[in-house]
Formats: structure tokens, sequence, C-alpha cells
């Protein structure tokens, strides 16, 4: 009888601890469904642990908040449309020149050294259905901290990148909104120009050296048609600086994608890079290219902020084998296919 009582006790024993066991993992398996909202998810990404998912049918995006709180993929239909860099860094060690999509503040040539920002750990959160936040580390050189939201739309490619500027200082701070994000390369680079721009050819370039050239000589990869800056393919240099204010630039890739980036433009505002234009481009080689709207100086008492909102869309878009792209055509693709 006492032997039967032990075995009752011990068969209790364990139902009670079965059933604290099942309730732990629903209780688990909700909590983690609340943490994650439609369309989100944490993921590890090319060896980063705590990296953001953003999805819906046809877009991913993945955010990394280990090194500089980037894009590091941007994709319809799994193909990816920013460049990622071959080499691996050492366990451990953070990249010096971190890759894909990389936002930065300005001035280029005037900001101190900010490598808390541009390389630095920050804090990633999922905050709504197909959104989240990163939020850098306080940067004693620049002063600022950086907070970066990202919306998904649920039906559509089209992200919505915001970033905050906040003077955490104790004296009034100048700085600009600069995105740096690299496409992947060989692709075809079309953007607006101004009818009265300051410039000559309606953009600068850079080069050689560190020229500013408002007249360089004709080159078959460079060209302007129609209204339309077109850079082709490799250019002898490969920095450009335009002061558009059509207020978006479009960048068709050699797999057949369209990358369009929309952004504010104020024709009244100070803007701060050295020719104070609204875009530059970087286009290296065939490997890269580097889509970068920026925006105007803010100045920024202690305690205050600033954002620009920069709308991403990839759609797909054959790549012309020609490299001749019907402007007008062109143009109403785009407007017809990203209305927010």
């Amino acid at each position: 009888m006492e032997r039967k009582r032990g075995y009752v006790s011990m068969v209790k024993k364990m139902m009670c601890s079965m059933a604290v066991l099942v309730v732990t993992v629903l209780l688990s398996a909700q909590a983690m469904s609340q943490t994650t909202p439609e369309g989100t998810a944490w993921v590890s990404y090319r060896g980063s642990d705590g990296c953001v998912e953003l999805s819906n049918g046809t877009t991913r995006v993945v955010l990394e908040p280990n090194v500089g709180g980037r894009v590091v993929e941007y994709s319809l239909n799994g193909q990816n449309s920013l460049y990622q860099s071959p080499e691996k860094p050492a366990e451990g060690v953070r990249g010096e020149r971190p890759d894909a999509g990389r936002f930065d503040i300005g001035p280029e040539m005037t900001s101190p050294p900010r490598p808390q920002l541009w390389q630095g750990k920050w804090k990633a959160e999922i905050i709504g259905p197909g959104a989240a936040r990163l939020t850098s580390e306080k940067d004693t050189s620049s002063g600022i901290q950086l907070i970066r939201e990202f919306r998904l739309d649920r039906n559509s490619s089209h992200l919505s990148c915001i970033q905050t500027i906040i003077n955490i200082s104790d004296s009034t701070k100048r700085y600009n909104h600069w995105s740096r994000t690299l496409a992947v390369g060989g692709g075809i680079c079309i953007v607006p120009l101004t009818p009265d721009s300051r410039f000559p050819l309606g953009y600068i370039y850079y080069g050689p050296g560190s020229v500013l050239n408002y007249r360089h000589e004709k080159t078959p990869n460079i060209r302007v048609r129609n209204g339309f800056l077109e850079i082709l393919g490799t250019p002898p240099e490969p920095k450009f600086g335009i002061d558009s204010y059509a207020g978006w630039l479009g960048y068709i890739t050699p797999s057949n994608l369209l990358f369009v980036k929309k952004f504010p433009v104020y024709p009244d505002r100070v803007y701060g890079e050295v020719a104070a234009y609204t875009i530059s481009l970087w286009y290296y080689k065939n490997e890269m290219c580097e889509l970068e709207p920026i925006g105007p100086r803010e100045t920024l008492k202690p305690g205050e902020r600033a954002s620009f909102t920069e709308d991403w869309w990839l759609l797909p878009y054959e790549f012309p084998q020609g490299k001749d792209v019907d402007l007008a055509a062109f143009e109403g693709y785009i407007q017809k296919n990203t209305r927010k």
C-alpha cells in the first residue's frame, strides 16, 4: 500500500511538471508572438545575431544593428538590390567599412569622425507590424545620437526610412542627413536635373583629385539627355554632386530591378555640402553604386532634433541591353508605381 501511494505521488508530480512545462511553452510562444508582430522577425544574418527582418509576400528587409545600424538586405522576390562586401571580418572584429544600406550625417568635409555612429553597436526594437527602430549610442565626438525607423508596406516594396538627429551636447550643432546606400554594381543611374541649376552641366564631377569639376570632358558613360543625368557605366572618376530639386532618383540594376528613392527637397534652405548639392552619387567601377540623398542643414540647439525621410521602392524593370532608356516612359513608370 505504501509503495502504491508513493507511485501515485510520483505520477502526480510528473503530471504537474508536465503541465507546468506545457504552460511555460504556451506562454513563451504567446510572448514571442507579441514581440514579433505581423511582418517582423528576429533573425541571424551573415553571421550577425539580433537582426530584424521586415517582410511581406514579395519584399524582404533585414536591419543589422551590430555595425552601424544598416539595411543589409532590401530584396524583391528574393533578389537583393544592395551591395554586400565579400570579405567577412574576423570573429569579434567590427568591419571598418560597413556595406549595404548605410546612413550617416554630414557635411562630408567638415563633420568630425564619428565611429560610434558609423560602426558602433545600435539598439534594435520591433515597434509594430512591418516596423522597427534602430537607436545609436550617444556619440561624444559629434554630440549626436541617431534614431532610424523603418516601415515596410504590407502590400508593396515601399520602405519608409526616417533618420532623426538629436543634439545631446551642451552647444548648438549643425548637421544634415546623408544617405550612403550601396546598391549592387553595374547598373544605370538616372537623376532628373534642375533646369536652373547653378552648375553649367546640371551637376559637378569630382576629380581628378579633390577638384570640383563643373565642365569635364565628354565620356561615353556619362550623358545628359532630355533633362536627365545618366550614368551608364564606370566613369573616369566615381563621385558626382547634383543640385536636383525633383526629389527622386532611379537606379536600374543588371538583375532587372529598379531601385527608386524619393525624398523632400528645399530650394529655399541652406545645403551644407561643399557645392550645396541635394544628391551625391559614387559609381565605383562595376562593383557598387552609392545612392546619396542629402538633407538641408539643420541648426540644433541642445536637446533639439530633426528628422528626414527617404521612401524606397523596388520595381521590376528590364535592364536595357543597349542602355538606352525611354526617359519619359521611365519617369511615368516611377510616378505611377511609387505613390504612397
